[in-house]
């Protein structure tokens, strides 16, 4: 079983929306970097965080998790700004997971050892790939030896937890060059794995360049996938989730949350929140966030949050699943298990999922094949 509990405390998401340049795959919210606009974002940023206890009473966080754009690009002095602010104005706990994205090329050892030293215990890398050429069709800007530099560094400097981010589907990507990428991850001290397909999203450059059309087909995508799968699972890195795979255990807690249904409050410009039942989101919209005098003034509600249906569709993105038990937990007065079991089975006899139909200890959990095709078979099952 995963280390998640119904009764965890909420996560703290904080969005970082800079970069130096703007990758041609990318869809999450971000504008090229700017000195002013950086310290103006970190200033409404703390103190947006000290306004948080009065407009959500009894938000308590855990965990800190800045994520981006490209978060490390605010350079030391800010992230700990930050940092620090969460932490007094929550008490976030020393063990508490504490993680920074970064780029391979934007950090350097001195920093790297500040930002240890100032309680960020794990970090993620942008690697995307061990390939020159991939590197350079994704657009990336850093090396494959700056990535193992970086990767060096931050071990050096003493970070206990290091995630690194692959993906999959390249033009011109082969089984042998992604063999290279997991050769590179592994032999890295790196215990945390997200492996990503390309999806081409609208308005960007690549869906203006009909990139797709030079990237590998269905078919292609899923023989990669397996192969990733199999590939780390040998390698020694256990899959928990459809893109994440963990070495000794050591899963993304923050990230966890969300896949389990816990609460979470999400700052900065293109952040969501999932609070008291509600779907929440900050406009991806820098100017207007820099002028608010509170976060719930410039939040928008999206709608319900937390039902069973939602709930489901989650916990399959997990490898353990749906669990009776813990459905049974979550949701006491729903009899849909024997429900979800009768209309799983006939995917189980096509080798996508695996059934347990015990209502005490039972669970329903995707095969990797299965994962490649998670949304249709959610449409198939949820009751």
């Amino acid at each position: 079983m995963l280390p998640i509990s119904p009764h965890q405390k909420p996560g703290l998401y904080i969005h970082v929306p800079f970069c130096s340049t703007k990758c041609p795959y990318c869809d999450f919210y971000s504008v090229v970097s700017n000195r002013d606009k950086m310290e103006e974002y970190v200033t409404q940023t703390c103190l947006l965080l000290r306004s948080l206890p009065k407009e959500f009473p009894g938000f308590h966080p855990d965990t800190l998790y800045l994520g981006g754009g490209t978060p490390s690009i605010l350079g030391e002095q800010r992230l700990l700004k930050l940092l620090n602010t969460a932490v007094s104005v929550f008490s976030i706990p020393a063990n508490g997971e504490i993680t920074l994205e970064a780029n391979p090329g934007t950090v350097n050892p001195s920093m790297l050892n500040s930002l240890r030293q100032g309680g960020f215990n794990r970090i993620s890398f942008g690697v995307q790939s061990a390939d020159p050429n991939e590197l350079a069709f994704l657009g990336r800007k850093h090396s494959v030896g700056e990535s193992l530099q970086a990767i060096q560094w931050a071990c050096r400097a003493g970070f206990p937890h290091i995630s690194l981010d692959l993906m999959l589907g390249l033009a011109n990507q082969t089984e042998a060059s992604l063999s290279r990428s997991l050769d590179f991850c592994s032999s890295t001290p790196a215990d945390h794995l997200s492996v990503y397909l390309l999806k081409i999203e609208p308005n960007t450059v690549f869906e203006r360049r009909h990139i797709q059309d030079i990237c590998p087909d269905e078919d292609e995508q899923a023989n990669l996938y397996l192969g990733a799968v199999e590939g780390l699972e040998k390698r020694g890195f256990q899959q928990y989730e459809i893109s994440n795979f963990a070495r000794n255990g050591q899963y993304a807690v923050h990230n966890l949350k969300y896949w389990h249904g816990i609460e979470y409050l999400g700052v900065g410009p293109g952040a969501h929140s999932f609070w008291n039942g509600r779907r929440l989101s900050v406009p991806r919209d820098l100017k207007g966030y820099l002028s608010a005098s509170s976060l719930s003034e410039i939040m928008k509600d999206e709608g319900e949050g937390g039902s069973l249906e939602e709930y489901l569709m989650l916990r399959l993105r997990l490898t353990e699943g749906i669990q009776a038990a813990d459905l049974k937990l979550r949701f006491p007065s729903s009899e849909c298990w024997e429900v979800l079991c009768r209309k799983a089975l006939p995917f189980q006899k096509a080798g996508f999922l695996k059934i347990s139909p015990d209502s005490d200890t039972g669970f329903i959990a995707f095969t990797p094949k299965g994962f490649l095709v998670s949304n249709q078979l959610i449409v198939g099952i949820l009751p």
